[in-house]
């Protein structure tokens, strides 16, 4: 029984390692969706055009 149990950590152990090393993930619809809107320019507009005065005096 223990020589079952360590082939089965081995085997996991390959296992993890094929998938977080070897293994190139493929990249879906959904991912290249959201990276071609991250991807995307963003208009910007200067914000500071709109604040209103201050009220009041500094003194």
């Amino acid at each position: 029984m223990p020589y079952l149990f360590g082939g089965l950590v081995v085997l996991n152990a390959i296992t993890l390692g094929y998938y977080l090393f070897l293994k190139q993930p493929s990249t879906t619809q959904t991912l290249q969706t959201a990276q071609a809107e991250i991807t995307q320019l963003l208009a910007f507009t200067n914000s500071a055009e709109y604040i209103p005065p201050a009220i009041g005096s500094k003194d």
